[in-house]
């Protein structure tokens, strides 16, 4: 079947053409259609009527947005390999209105898609500051609209591998959000909401795997742990408690895994991390699969 003709501009085209196409597009995506199909569909002058040509045609940003929504692991691969500065690029105002700067990273934390994940955090690395450092306080220059990051994000959601891929590809554990808030203060909310009981597990799980990262303990809700300290010393145990209300030094299994983790390179962490020949129980709890692995089709 011939792929269609990019120049093939509809006359006159009419706003309920223009819709038609859109969802064409959209469900393309959705029934995870080959690559080199999508392609042909995303060029097509035909979604839009604008004058200008740059805004008649699904931009390579826009797309990976809808490849992570429906978890089109090839198309964003396709995407990101083909040009990163361009797949990563903020969304136009006509797709998406938010003023975040990390539509993609955010929309893969909130649908789980943790293969896009790692590669949007692998190209990533290749864009200046894109990701963060581990010993900024900025937490790079991927911000949502109320001043959470992902990592904030990952956190609020109990995605306990969200938050080791995040924080090994160099996402800051101090970064704070619009109410000083940082990504521990969120984990412990949740921790201490009687709500996210069911959640007990995945809660702990994405608060072992931030003190890995987190040589430095600075926190907002430092204060509100001494003034209930039997309350979550219970639900922290005894020695995660006293290191948290800054009454002992971390736990020496502790120390030794947050020096591990400081020398493993971002770029290539979740490599680095299942290499390591330590006992699996010792590793962050929620491993990322490996890039290497078998794409889903």
């Amino acid at each position: 079947m011939a792929s269609p003709a990019k120049h093939s501009i509809i006359p006159q085209t009419n706003e309920a053409q223009i819709k038609a196409c859109s969802l064409l597009f959209y469900k393309a995506v959705r029934d995870l259609k080959p690559v080199w199909m999508l392609e042909d569909m995303r060029t097509m002058e035909t979604f839009y009527q604008e004058d200008d040509a740059s805004q008649r045609t699904y931009s390579p940003s826009e797309a990976l947005l809808y490849a992570i929504v429906h978890d089109h692991q090839a198309y964003a691969r396709h995407l990101l390999n083909r040009n990163a500065d361009e797949a990563l690029a903020k969304p136009g105002e006509r797709f998406c209105c938010c003023p975040s700067s990390a539509p993609h990273l955010a929309m893969a934390v909130r649908y789980d898609r943790r293969y896009i994940l790692g590669l949007i955090l692998r190209e990533a690395h290749r864009i200046p500051g894109s990701v963060g450092s581990r010993g900024s306080g900025a937490g790079g220059c991927f911000h949502m609209e109320d001043g959470k990051t992902p990592l904030h994000l990952a956190c609020e959601l109990l995605r306990p591998e969200a938050v080791v891929m995040l924080l090994g590809n160099g996402a800051s554990p101090r970064a704070k959000d619009h109410d000083g808030r940082t990504p521990l203060d969120i984990i412990l909310q949740r921790l201490g909401d009687s709500k996210a009981g069911n959640h007990g597990g995945n809660t702990r799980q994405c608060l072992d795997n931030m003190l890995m990262f987190m040589p430095e303990i600075n926190f907002k809700m430092k204060s509100a742990l001494g003034e209930k300290p039997e309350f979550w010393a219970k639900l922290l145990g005894e020695d995660t408690f006293n290191y948290l209300a800054g009454k002992s030094s971390a736990p020496l299994v502790l120390l030794a895994m947050q020096t591990i983790m400081k020398q493993l390179s971002p770029a290539r962490f979740s490599d680095s991390l299942h290499a390591l020949p330590i006992p699996l129980s010792l590793k962050p709890t929620g491993l990322p699969r490996s890039q290497h692995e078998t794409l889903k089709v």
